[in-house]
């Protein structure tokens, strides 16, 4: 009995180590296969779980991002299993030198037949290296928008804003355009072309969009939103919102959402969408012929009756909605004489502020640097130093204005007492409306020495605080506020 087992195992010896065949100088038994697959296994398993904790654990806490992340790890993978993988051979007792020769004449063969895999797997070695396209990034690639979700060797996975995946080769990836909306920045600009009646006052549009823009929760306030004047239509003004957001894969519902504040506003500020004119042509005309006549008739009967009853007026006079900043622009005495096509370019580089309660606009001393209107809520005015309240000012109301124009500081503190919303126009928006628009400095300069009581404290101010050169003080309110902005500005 023990005779027969012994050679049973034996023969099983045998068979495990006889050769099957040979690969070049190498003799390929069982034994060697069965030696190579496993090596293969435990090296995959390795390079898994080592790039899975090099990924999730070790380079997060480094605070790479998603996309680094995913191309360093992708990248050491295939590394390890390619060092591996050559271990693994060479442990096994093959000869590498003589492989390569029968691998190198194969390969002209099999490389005809695999063209498309090797074409994306080196697609896919780009990808990784250059990196023109990582994971997270939202793109457009022939109509398909998403989010890339992983980069492989051989292809790269998106996820589309209807949450189906979708498996692009590689090679396409790389050869095809695409638009990378997250190649600089994670932030994307939605454009939005506006169409209205030729009669339609622009300052108004501009208005109105804008503050569609900022009531939209999923638009940024910064960048600002902007307006563009496109051009003229045959019967009515092409205009262009653009707005950015940071939420890539609600594009269309926030472009969706803005079309409808977009239409139901117009008709609350009676905007008119252009007319489509047609032209109609009938074959019977005298059937709507005798239509009209019995129209007319009825209007004319309906028109004397209105006339004897002055309880029903003829027609209703229709009150034309005001833009609510440009009103309150128009009230600020140095702005008072302002054109629509100047207020317009205020209001462009103006934006929106959110002061939460409690929360500070400025302190004493800090630069007076911005303009404000309250356009919702209420602020607190006081000197922080003595804790003195001066004023509460609610919506409508407007501060800093002389501050911004002669670069005073603040004279007292302003905290919001409540959610507030201001339109502000900052130091740098300011100057580039006098840059672009000199001749409006001359207008601003004139507007401020009319107020010679304010002016004088002004510049009493600036002297308590040496902000005066004593030379200052015998120059003409003129000169001295022309240079004031000059200086302040670069004009």
């Amino acid at each position: 009995m023990h005779t027969i087992s012994a050679e049973l195992l034996i023969k099983i010896s045998h068979i495990f180590t006889s050769t099957l065949f040979n690969i070049g100088e190498n003799p390929v038994s069982l034994r060697s296969l069965l030696e190579l697959i496993i090596s293969f296994v435990v090296v995959l398993f390795v390079s898994q779980g080592f790039t899975t904790f090099l990924k999730e654990r070790l380079l997060v806490k480094l605070g790479i991002d998603e996309g680094n992340r995913e191309a360093i790890s992708v990248i050491i993978r295939y590394l390890i299993v390619a060092f591996g993988v050559i271990i693994a051979i060479q442990g096994i007792g093959f000869n590498l030198a003589s492989f390569a020769v029968v691998a190198g004449g194969l390969g002209v063969g099999i490389g005809f037949g695999i063209q498309d895999l090797t074409t994306n797997f080196v697609s896919g070695l780009t990808l990784l290296l250059d990196r023109p396209v990582k994971v997270g990034d939202f793109v457009e690639l022939e109509g398909l928008m998403g989010i890339v979700k992983k980069i492989s060797i051989r292809s790269t996975i998106i996820k589309t804003n209807d949450d189906s995946s979708v498996i692009v080769p590689n090679s396409n990836m790389i050869s095809n355009k695409i638009v990378n909306w997250s190649y600089e920045n994670q932030l994307l600009c939605l454009r939005l072309s506006i169409e209205v009646a030729e009669n339609s006052d622009p300052l108004l549009v501009t208005e109105t969009l804008l503050n569609i823009a900022y009531a939209e929760a999923g638009v940024l306030y910064e960048p600002n939103p902007k307006v563009l004047f496109v051009e003229f239509g045959d019967d009515s003004f092409k205009f262009e919102l653009l707005v950015w957001t940071d939420r890539p894969t609600e594009r269309e519902v926030i472009k969706s959402s803005l079309n409808f504040a977009i239409e139901y506003n117009f008709r609350q500020y009676e905007i008119n969408f252009p007319f489509n004119n047609r032209e109609i042509y009938l074959k019977t005309p005298e059937v709507l012929l005798s239509f009209f006549k019995q129209n007319e008739s009825s209007n004319e009967t309906t028109k004397s009756s209105s006339e004897n009853n002055p309880k029903i007026p003829l027609c209703a006079d229709k009150i034309k909605k005001q833009s609510p900043i440009s009103s309150l622009l128009r009230e600020v005495t140095y702005f008072e004489n302002f054109t629509d096509l100047e207020l317009r370019q205020l209001i462009e580089v103006g934006y929106r502020q959110r002061l939460r309660s409690q929360e500070f606009l400025f302190r004493e001393n800090d630069p007076g640097d911005a303009f404000y209107i309250i356009l919702s809520g209420s602020v607190e005015v006081f000197v922080e130093a003595i804790d003195k309240h001066l004023t509460n000012l609610g919506a409508g109301k407007f501060l800093g204005e002389l501050s911004l124009m002669l670069g005073i500081p603040r004279t007292a503190s302003v905290r919001a007492l409540e959610e507030t919303i201001l339109f502000t126009i900052n130091k740098e928006g300011f100057q580039k409306v006098l840059t672009e628009r000199p001749d409006l400095s001359e207008q601003i300069i004139q507007e401020i020495v009319k107020h010679k009581e304010e002016l004088s404290e002004r510049q009493q101010e600036l002297r308590e605080m040496e902000l005066v050169d004593a030379a200052a003080d015998d120059e003409t309110p003129v000169e001295w506020v022309r240079k004031r902005l000059k200086n302040l500005f670069s004009i």
